[in-house]
């Protein structure tokens, strides 16, 4: 058997219906309603539009910060395994520039490693930290060893240079890959979740819209007035908080430039060219290494290549600086080539890592500058559209919180004159 409720209970309850039913009482739930809904609609768009401006400021001060050191991870760990393999080719002791470029890279690389994972909570980014941090100095060891070797003249250094660059290809570089492709990803969600148009916030709005037609029409049957000044008041401010919501986040979504041709896509095709750009000099420098059929060295070589000139007429156009310079180490590599089947080794490895205006070396420091600038400049763009983002949105949450307030008042003010003359 069902407890019963309180006679007091019991008889509130049955005079609120009643109540309800009368004209006062039909006015008293429209004002309920609507301002109820003005207020949910108000704090709501409110604290969307503040989680914008939070993910904008996250995008800037960590999201976008993390991909960056993400590619220069890649970028320097690629650049140390070229550096090692020129060293090595310079047989006996290496010029201490090469020396430097070496040192400098792994440097720049674990300072990467350490900025690419600040913050990182996520049981894969972890995994992928521990693996690189782990496999480095196996890495450098066997790059010392076959250092040591080649300084004695022992041909056994060739093998601990290619198990070095075989960990480095297999391994680090494909975990730094990873790395980078989940920074990339994150900055791109980030920024389809600022531009993304608040459909729920929206929603709430055009709901107060038609708590509003549905509140004249209740007064139009009861009182027989067809127009309510606060209710009509309360419409018109909703109506500009939609267009206001509406706007500041379209200005937002052009300021973050998306798509494929937006910055942040150009900022990781740029940074993958500068990879394949490292890849493609190691691969240049190994052939030389083994001293033999140079077909496998040179078929990788290729498939950097090719994916690197594509990438940079996506990006900078066949004409630009970067796809210049391009060409120019293309072509010394097919004079290292040339030089290398003509069984004149010396010369070979003179064209590869010697430091002449013609060497691929040389071309290949201005390639890798150009890209450099290029990164930079697209960095640049994409903090740029990010920062006005923030700006379009930065006045929507406390406006369309006050536009709302201002609706919920205006219903109350309006209505409570129909209220006071059934009293």
């Amino acid at each position: 058997m069902r407890p019963r409720l309180p006679a007091a209970v019991r008889n509130a309850a049955l005079w609120l219906r009643r109540f309800a039913g009368t004209t006062p009482g039909a006015i008293g739930v429209v004002v309920l309603v609507v301002v109820t809904l003005c207020l949910l609609a108000g704090f709501t768009s409110a604290n969307t539009l503040s989680g914008k401006i939070s993910r904008h400021e996250t995008a800037l001060d960590r999201t976008e910060p993390l991909a960056y050191a993400a590619q220069n991870l890649y970028v320097s760990l690629s650049a140390a395994d070229a550096a090692a393999a020129e060293a090595f080719l310079s047989g006996g002791i290496e010029a201490p520039d090469v020396r430097v470029r070496y040192q400098t890279a792994l440097a720049d690389a674990a300072a990467a490693l350490a900025d690419a994972t600040v913050g990182a909570n996520d049981e894969q980014t972890r995994l992928i930290v521990a693996r690189i941090s782990a496999e480095l100095p196996a890495y450098t060891g066997l790059v010392e060893t076959a250092r040591a070797n080649n300084r004695q003249g022992f041909p056994v250094g060739s093998a601990y240079l290619r198990e070095a660059s075989a960990l480095m290809q297999d391994s680090l570089l494909k975990n730094a890959e990873k790395l980078s492709t989940d920074r990339f990803a994150a900055v791109n969600a980030e920024q389809g979740r600022i531009g993304a148009l608040p459909w729920g916030t929206l929603g709430l709005l055009l709901l107060v819209l038609i708590a509003c037609g549905a509140g004249s029409y209740v007064l139009l049957e009861r009182t027989n007035r067809r127009f309510n000044l606060g209710l009509a008041a309360a419409a018109g401010a909703t109506v500009l908080a939609m267009i206001w919501v509406v706007v500041a986040t379209s200005l937002a979504g052009s300021a973050l430039d998306g798509g494929e041709a937006g910055a942040a896509n150009r900022f990781e095709t740029l940074a993958e060219a500068r990879i394949l750009a490292q890849q493609a000099r190691t691969a240049e420098t190994l052939q030389l290494i083994t001293r033999g059929d140079i077909a496998e060295g040179e078929e990788t070589f290729t498939q950097h290549t090719t994916a690197l000139r594509d990438r940079l007429t996506a990006v900078t156009g066949a004409d630009s600086e970067a796809s210049q310079r391009f060409q120019s180490w293309n072509t010394g590599h097919r004079k290292q080539v040339e030089a290398y089947q003509a069984a004149k080794f010396t010369e070979a490895v003179d064209q590869a890592i010697g430091r002449g205006a013609e060497t691929s070396a040389t071309k290949f420091a201005g390639l890798d500058e150009s890209l450099r600038k290029e990164l930079t400049a697209v960095r640049g763009e994409l903090r740029g559209g990010v920062d006005s983002a923030g700006d379009a949105l930065s006045y929507s949450p406390s406006a369309t919180l006050l536009l709302m307030l201002f609706a919920a008042a205006a219903v109350i003010i309006g209505l409570w004159p129909r209220v006071k003359e059934f009293l």
